[in-house]
């Protein structure tokens, strides 16, 4: 198990530009498996779920020649079905929450799909039923084999089908839209998700030649094809990532220029941040965050605490509740954190307790943090990471404390956020690795 070593109390000045987006990756590389031609992928991450997913892929059969940094040429034509009952596709596929998606694009290819239950976060309860239900939609069998906690989907030619999402599940839309393309007749998804990861998948499957429309809203139509050819796609930038560097450029008071962010596809991300008080400036597709040293968070008009709550897009993502509540530590001023979806996920605030953050956990879904406005800075500690954003909300809390810290379980944060140390190193941080700790 890997360890950070963080001094903290640093400022940092510079420049970072984000990685290729995780969340797109996962659904991305998988959409390969849907045709026998060439799909070339640009601006991949170099990270480890991203990483196992390839691996997992090339096990399958898939052929893939790198063409630079961050670019891969994929080839699915001959694909082993008989993999997916072998001991290593087993581990490998339970090692990895992003896993599932493969199974939308063999079954509408193939017309079965096995998978283990798949490992991720540990962050709560994290229901793969939305999938399962959409595939039984478009007529497959659906079977949970207990005993070898295994998922199998099969079907003799899917069909298309109108249908209700139970939840607008990003990954759960992704899969069914996947499934659908290659489906006989037209399906219609209502309550689908609407990320931009989700209509990067649409529109990257369209220049395949699948036909879908409604892509941005709720209500998407997929007209089944026969066949589906190559194209070539490009990734957008990570906005957890940029989320996750406005909140440490605001806490560690630094100077830093993000690059091609990907604004136009950033949502309410900016907004939110300027509501907790963080002067940035965006110039083109870059966003220039300085002065912080005092950052205050705005009031409701009645005069009342500031609550801020994720919610399907065009809401905030969940994945930034974390790192936002730790720069509210030294914010001026009051805010309710409340995470809706995850009900472990506030669980790593003891941690910034022990760090002399002024936090209540009031349930598993809220806490109120109290800033300190940079009276008492954090001190440096000894913790552990429970998931990839808790992960790299610590680190950043770690790199503004007095001290120094300990974060043990990196790999969890490698997870994520690619070549994080070097990165932040480069611009005045002083993180170090410490492996087998």
């Amino acid at each position: 198990m890997g360890t950070f070593k963080i001094v903290g109390g640093h400022t940092l000045k510079g420049e970072l530009t984000p990685q290729g987006a995780k969340n797109e990756a996962l659904q991305i590389l998988s959409a390969v498996l849907l045709s026998d031609q060439d799909i070339t992928v640009n601006n991949i991450p170099n990270i480890r779920d991203v990483q196992r997913l390839i691996d997992l892929l090339e096990g399958l059969g898939v052929s893939t020649t790198h063409l630079g940094e961050g670019s891969i040429r994929f080839n699915a034509a001959n694909i082993d079905l008989e993999y997916l009952h072998s001991p290593e596709f087993r581990k490998k596929a339970g090692s990895i929450r992003g896993s599932v998606m493969i199974i939308g694009p063999l079954l509408a290819r193939f017309g079965k799909g096995y998978i283990p239950s798949p490992g991720g976060d540990k962050i709560g309860r994290r229901r793969l039923d939305t999938h399962f239900i959409g595939f039984e939609k478009l007529g497959a069998e659906f079977k949970f084999l207990r005993d070898d906690n295994f998922y199998q989907i099969e079907a003799d030619r899917l069909k298309g089908a109108y249908m209700l999402l139970p939840e607008a599940s990003v990954t759960g839309t992704a899969n069914v839209v996947m499934a659908a393309t290659l489906a006989e007749g037209t399906t219609q998804i209502y309550n689908a998700a609407c990320e931009p990861y989700v209509q990067q998948l649409c529109k990257m499957l369209n220049r395949m030649g699948a036909k879908i429309s409604g892509v941005g809203s709720n209500l998407i139509t997929i007209e089944g094809v026969d066949k589906l050819g190559g194209c070539e796609h490009t990734m957008l930038p990570d906005m957890i990532e940029v989320g996750s560097f406005i909140a440490m450029a605001a806490l560690t008071d630094s100077d830093i220029r993000l690059k091609n962010v990907g604004l136009d596809d950033l949502g309410v991300i900016p907004e939110t941040f300027r509501r907790l008080g963080v002067n940035f400036r965006a110039e083109g597709d870059d966003l220039h965050i300085f002065d912080n040293h005092e950052y205050e968070i705005e009031s409701f008009i009645d005069g009342s605490m500031m609550t801020i709550a994720d919610a399907p897009w065009p809401g905030l993502t969940p994945d930034l509740l974390s790192v936002i509540l730790v720069m509210c530590t030294q914010a001026k001023g009051n805010v309710l954190i409340h995470q809706k979806m995850f009900e472990s996920r506030l669980f790593f605030v003891d941690n910034l307790i022990d760090m002399g953050a002024q936090i209540i956990l009031c349930d598993p879904h809220r806490a109120t943090v109290m800033g300190l406005n940079r009276r008492v800075q954090l001190r440096g500690i000894q913790m552990t990471s429970p998931d990839i954003r808790a992960g790299v909300s610590l680190l950043i809390a770690a790199m503004s404390a007095d001290g120094v810290s300990l974060i043990h379980n990196i790999e969890q944060i490698d997870r994520g956020y690619q070549n994080i140390e070097h990165r932040l190193n480069a611009i005045g941080a002083e993180i170090i690795r410490l492996d087998n700790q």
